[in-house]
This record gives C-alpha cells, structure tokens and sequence, in this order.
C-alpha cells in the first residue's frame, strides 16, 4: 500500500507507471496531485491488488542496492595489503567518510535496513583478510569501526530532516489540495448561480450642468443643483449626439459604477424636458426666439385667493412672460405675498412650471416656503457665499430658458434681486470703475440679463419673473441696484411701510402701482371700470384707499362681482 508521503516523493513518470501497473484508467491527463488522490483512491477500494504489486516492484530494488555495495566493500580490504600503515590512516578514514556519506545520497525509503546488511557484508567480508594479512592491516580493521561510528547519527539526521521535509510538503500540498477543491466548489456554485444584471433598471432624472472638459453631470434638485451624492455623469458623446445644453432637465437610464468610478453613469437617454429626444435636437437657442408683450393672463382670482392675490389681479395683473417688480421697503410682508402668489398660480394654472428662487433669505423662511407652496424652492441662505448664490441662479436661469425652448410655460419667484445683485458684485472680477455705492460697473450686467430673461414667446413658451427689490434700507448700494432695474419691468407692485405699520395688509399703494398693455390682459368692460376706480381712488393717500378697497372686496366673492356692483 502507498501512503501519500511515499507517492508525493515520487515524479510524475512514476507515479503514471503505478498508475498503469494498478489498471487505472486515464491517467494520461491528470496532473500529479490529481494522479496522486486517484491511485489512494484506487488502493482503498482494491487494497490487494495494490499490495501485491509493490510488494513485487520492492524486491528488485534490495537486490540492486545490496551487490554493487558489498562489492566494493570487498575489494577494499586488497588495497590495504600493499602500501605502508603509516600512509594507509588517511586513505581509510577517507574511504570510511566516503562509504558514510553515500547512503546519504541515496535517500531511499528503506534506508536504515541497507545500512545494516551493508555493514554485516563488510564485517563477513573483512574476517578472512584479517587472518592472513599482517599486523599493520589488523590494525586498520579496528580502526575502521571508528569512522564508520558516525554514520548512523548522520543518517538519523537525515531522515528527520527528511521527515520535516515531508512533513512541510505534505501540508503544503494538503493546503493546495484545499484551495482546488474551494475552487471547483466556488466554479460549481458559480455555474447555478443566475446572475441579474442592473444595468438600465435605475432611472434617474436631473439638471444637466456642463464642464469646461466637455462632460456633464446631472445635478440633482434636492441639494439645489450643487455637487451631490446623487449626481449622473453625462458621457461627451452623449452631449454631442443630444445637443444638449447647461440646464436640460434629462431623465434616462443609469447603471452602477464599476470598479475605478465614482459616479453613477447614464447610459440612456429617455427624455429631455418632458419631450422626446429627437425633437428636442432642432429646436431653436433662448437668444433667437422672438419675444412679445403678455397677453395671456395668469388667473390669481380663482382657487386659493386671497385678498391679496384679487387686489393684485385687478390693478397690477400678471401675464405669462411678465417681468414683474415688487419694490418694497423691510418689513412691508413682501414675502408673504409672494407666497400667496405662488399658490395662486400653483392652483389656477397647473400647466405652469413654478419655481420659487430664494436668494440671501432665512433659513426660517426657506423651510416655510417650502412646506407651504406646492412648486420646486430652490434656496440659498445668507449664510452661505456669495459663490453658490451665483451658481444657483444662474443654474435655475438656464434650467428656465430650456424649458422655454421646448414650448413650456416657467414661472420665478425671486426674492430678491437686490441681494442676487449683491452677491455678483462680490463676486464680478474687479473692473477698475466703481459707481456709487460701491457697485461694479460690470457687476449689475448679470442680474440684469436674469431678469430681462423673461418674455412672451411667439411659438408658445414664456418665462415668467416676478422679483423684489428692496428700498429706503439706508444702503446706498440698494438704490443703486433698484435704479438700475427700475424701468426695466413692465409690471410694478409698490409697498407702502406706512400702511404695514398700521397693520394694513396688503400694504400696496394702489395709485403707483400698475402694469404695462394691461389691455392686453384685462377684456374691454372690466378695463373701463378699473380707469373708474382708479380715478375714484387718485383723490384718496394710500391708507384711505386700501381701507375703501378692502371694506368693499369683503362683502364679494369674486373682483366681477365687485366690478359689477360698483355701479351702485
């Protein structure tokens, strides 16, 4: 029988003769540890037949190692009989460390027995010479056990040496029989295994924002269009083959990143601002479309009105594509009003997308507005810099002028513009002229381009701004700011502090306010009974006139029914 020390000893060629000599079949192939476990195999399942034939494969070996030895051994003793003893010492100790060092070469399995039949030989061997030679080869003899003596320690030595060496090999082979044997589990398990690819199963949906390198990311609205965890990274190719453009709202497929990348890549395009993407490829730059006065109006008189909102709709009425004003002084409740505003238009007119821009507001306020108007806030407290006021705004601009592209109707919110103005002129590289105030003379370009962004267009589409600007703050620069817009709207709502003191809200000077062509937002009759209640009105002070207004809006559910009943 075999053990696995004895077969791992042996070369491949052997152990395949083995193989052969046990009838196991195809062997041919197999790698030495994989012939090594198939012949084990074979001998625990016919123990006798692999007995017998090492058993016969044993006997040859013995018969060969014993004759050349004792051979030797025996021509030995004739050599000494010739020379002098004196020069006989060192040639027998070498010959002595010789013979000591030769089953050491060997290395063979039934070591320990071939060094005593060795011996034994040799002892038979050296009796008769003995007798007849003299007293000088006797004396040889006896010493010849002396350097014979070391040799069963060395051969001890070596076969622990051998031992470790087996041991260690063995270990090393149990070890990397174990890892084949996980890998064919592992390559087993694999092969049941269904794996479910997640490419295209997301669907992803933001802002596009464009680098300066050719790619893009999609900027996700819940961390107001900044760097994100949520962002999808637009391939170059992906750019070119859509035409797309800083502020196209994408939705497509994304998939997981891979090894290497950070982010989540898209890798189809579904749809870009609401359209398909083949026709949103023609469609003609913000910059060359053709821009008229509003002439559809915006209803802030129906669902969710307030007094406000009617005041409003009857003196200062909003079209789509207004660019509207709203100059107030601190605490007049601007903010408020452009709340009620916003969830007028959120409530009478779906079909707009509304989008409320908070610029160097509270935080307070920011979550207020946002739990209480249903459209998209966008936000930018005061304590953040003036860096990420610009981003944004002009993030949510191009956001608004690709959608207007494509035929839709956007609506802003901003509050305010003054502050917007501010924080681009920290930010506008220094020009060396300097206005009053402090203001950039390139500064104000910016704002002023976001503003008179908004226009009625031609082939549908408009964009709608409805911004404050803040006055009488004892700031030079916000009347600097407010001098520069002041004439570039064409719908203005002015707020009286006076009337906010008395608690009079709204606090809107009915006299100054107005709004541009309103004619080709109001019909005929209820334009002729406006010229007659603002004339009524123009002999009354601001507070007078809100009192007179209010008192008569309250008794009426609607600005017809109280148009129609001013003829009483």
């Amino acid at each position: 029988m075999y053990d696995i020390l004895e077969l791992s000893d042996k070369l491949v060629a052997e152990l395949r003769e083995i193989a052969k000599g046990l009838n196991i079949e195809h062997y041919e192939g197999l790698k030495k540890q994989d012939l090594i476990y198939k012949i084990l195999d074979h001998q625990a399942i016919h123990p006798e037949l692999a007995k017998a034939k090492k058993q016969e494969k044993a006997k040859p070996e013995k018969v060969k190692e014993d004759k050349p030895k004792a051979e030797k051994k025996e021509s030995k003793p004739e050599e000494v009989e010739t020379p002098a003893s004196a020069e006989q010492k060192p040639e027998t100790t070498e010959e002595n460390t010789q013979e000591a060092e030769r089953p050491r070469r060997k290395r063979v399995i039934p070591e320990g027995v071939a060094h005593r039949k060795e011996n034994a030989t040799a002892q038979n061997v050296q009796q008769p010479a003995a007798a007849a030679a003299t007293a000088e080869p006797a004396s040889t003899a006896e010493e010849k056990p002396a350097g014979i003596a070391p040799a069963p320690q060395g051969d001890y030595q070596n076969r622990e040496r051998n031992r470790e060496r087996r041991f260690t090999e063995h270990s090393n082979n149990q070890q990397n029989n174990n890892q084949q044997n996980n890998f064919q589990q592992n390559q087993y398990r694999n092969q049941n295994i269904e794996y479910t690819e997640f490419d295209s199963a997301i669907t992803a949906e933001g802002v596009l924002e464009i680098m300066q390198e050719g790619y893009g990311f999609l900027r996700s609205s819940d961390y107001d269009y900044l760097s994100s965890p949520d962002d999808v990274y637009v391939g170059q190719s992906q750019i070119k083959a859509f035409a797309l453009k800083t502020g196209d709202t994408v939705r497509g497929k994304v998939r997981p990143p891979r090894e290497g990348e950070k982010f989540f890549p898209l890798t189809k395009v579904e749809m870009i601002n609401g359209l398909e993407p083949t026709i949103v490829r023609d469609r003609i730059p913000f910059d060359y479309l053709t821009p008229l006065f509003p002439h559809e109006r915006l209803n802030l008189s129906g669902e969710n009105s307030t007094m406000s909102t009617r005041i409003m709709d009857m003196f200062a009425p909003i079209g789509k594509g207004q660019r509207g004003l709203i100059v107030a002084q601190p605490k007049t409740g601007k903010t408020v009003l452009l709340k009620e505003v916003a969830n007028a238009i959120a409530a009478n007119h779906p079909e707009v997308y509304l989008i409320v821009l908070l610029i160097d507001e509270r935080p307070e306020e920011v979550t207020d507005m946002a739990r209480s108007v249903k459209a998209e806030v966008i936000s930018s407290t005061f304590d953040e810099p003036a860096e990420k006021h610009v981003k944004i705004a002009n993030l949510v601009l191009e956001k608004a002028k690709r959608l207007v592209e494509c035929g839709h109707d956007v609506v802003i919110v901003l509050d305010s513009i003054t502050r917007l103005a501010r924080a681009y002129n920290t930010t506008a590289p220094a020009s060396g002229k300097i206005l009053s105030g402090g203001v950039d003379s390139n500064a104000l370009h910016k704002p002023k381009r976001f503003f008179g962004a908004a226009r009625k267009i031609e082939k549908g589409g408009s964009l709608t701004i409805i911004a404050t600007a803040l006055i009488d703050t004892g700031s030079r620069m916000d009347e600097v700011i407010f001098e520069e817009f002041k004439g570039t709207g064409n719908m203005e709502l002015q707020l009286d502090r006076k009337l906010s003191n008395k608690r009079v809200y709204p606090a809107i000077d009915l006299v100054a306010s107005s709004t541009r062509r309103e004619d080709l937002l109001l019909d005929r009759k209820m334009l002729e009974r406006m010229w007659v209640l603002r004339n009524h009105l123009a002999d009354m002070n601001p507070m007078e006139a809100m009192e007179f207004l209010l008192e008569r809006l309250r008794g009426t559910k609607s600005n017809e029914e109280f148009l129609i009943s001013m003829n009483s």
